[in-house]
């Protein structure tokens, strides 16, 4: 691995661990928030819904807009702003102007996770991005992991505020890491930045390969599921019958140790035995994780967590090196920023959908809802690779 490789990998890892801590850094204290402001769990998960949701909505124009001025700059600005609003974010005096704020911090995270695919492919080529993108979901998977477990453990010293502080410290000095290892984007020799006529024919052009839609539904539908689980996973776990404290309710987190090393390793499972299949069997094994969490023992509900969260990493990882490496050439970062637009809104929607029926219905309806999410984006992997492509222009189907 050459030294600027090394670089490119190092920053956008860093870069990941920022956006995924802040994005995500309510969700451990979600039954605090719930209690100090007299909420459902409905809507103590607003806190992550509307960034989440300010994300989706923003993914797409920030994406064209690195097309116009580069992507760098976008991804710098986007970790450093997300992590200086992450230290405002314990300030707010109220529930409502908090929720202001998460959706403004969703806008400034939404740079990173919009333009990194279409930067890796850039700046490594198509060939070394798969191993690329592994490596950059797996930072994303220990920032998650790491944010989460920081907010869960400060919060009995410190309290929400004071876990939300550490989480958004932490996130600042990986953003700064970032600024100092990112190096240029490369384009490809005669390439001009594109003009907003560009922009629209490569929108166009990212949503009518059914390929594409398939790793979109993918997104939309096994993200939903995740945060919905994650969402209500502190109310399950804090309350009966398993009683546990914050502090260890939130080491289900630790999950994501391991949903990082399925994320690195996932492109050798599908390259072996086809992304279809690969995929396919990713997000059945996520359905059966969940399931497994149904269970009142203790011991089966962590197993269940940890089945679903790698294989949810595992095919995250090949749906979106998938969606890369079938992108156009003038589409790049109109098909990460439509992916990320849709994982992002089924975190959105998700969650939100999530916690409602939790909240209304118990943890075996929520459970239910999910598989059947699930089945859904099985589904739209094996019609997407089946139909052909409506573009005359395209020369071969997609990969099985």
């Amino acid at each position: 691995m050459t030294a600027p490789t090394r670089r490119v990998k190092v920053a956008v890892a860093a870069a990941g661990f920022t956006s995924f801590a802040l994005l995500y850094a309510p969700q451990p204290v979600l039954p605090q928030l719930a209690e100090q402001y007299h909420l459902d769990p409905a809507g103590a998960s607003l806190a992550v819904s509307v960034a989440t949701g300010a994300l989706a909505i923003s993914v797409l124009p920030i994406a064209a807009l690195s097309e116009v001025v580069g992507r760098r700059p976008v991804i710098l600005t986007s970790v450093l702003l997300s992590a200086l609003l992450g230290l405002l974010l314990p300030l707010m005096p109220s529930y409502s102007l908090m929720l202001v704020l998460r959706a403004v911090q969703g806008v400034a995270i939404a740079g990173f996770p919009g333009v990194a695919t279409a930067y890796l492919v850039e700046r490594l080529g198509k060939t070394g991005v798969a191993a690329a993108v592994g490596a950059m979901i797996a930072g994303n998977s220990i920032g998650g992991m790491t944010g989460r477990l920081a907010t869960g453990f400060t919060a009995g010293p410190l309290g929400w505020r004071g876990a939300l502080y550490v989480v958004a410290g932490i996130s600042l000095v990986c953003a700064v890491i970032t600024a100092v290892a990112l190096p240029p984007s490369i384009r490809q020799p005669g390439a001009e930045r594109q003009t907003l006529r560009d922009v629209g024919a490569g929108l166009v052009a990212a949503v009518r390969k059914p390929v594409l839609l398939a790793q979109y539904a993918v997104a939309l539908l096994a993200m939903g599921s995740f945060v919905a689980l994650y969402n209500a996973a502190g109310f399950r776990l804090t309350g009966s019958p398993l009683n546990l404290s914050p502090a260890i309710a939130s080491l289900v987190f630790l999950a994501y140790a391991l949903g990082s090393v399925s994320s690195a390793t996932a492109g050798r499972f599908a390259a072996r035995i086809g992304r279809r299949r690969a995929v396919s069997a990713a997000l059945v094994l996520m359905a059966v994780g969940a399931a497994l969490t149904i269970s009142d023992s203790l011991p089966m509900v962590v197993l269940g967590f940890v089945v679903l969260t790698c294989a949810f990493f595992a095919a995250h990882a090949i749906a979106n090196g998938w969606a890369a490496a079938e992108s156009p050439s003038n589409a790049r970062g109109q098909v990460g920023g439509t992916y990320t637009l849709m994982y992002y809104l089924g975190s959105s929607v998700g969650g939100s959908i999530g916690s409602a029926v939790y909240g209304q219905a118990g943890w075996a309806w929520l459970i239910g809802a999910v598989v059947v999410w699930l089945l859904l984006a099985v589904a739209a992997v094996w019609v997407g690779t089946t139909v052909r492509s409506p573009a005359p222009a395209r020369r071969e189907l997609a990969p099985r």
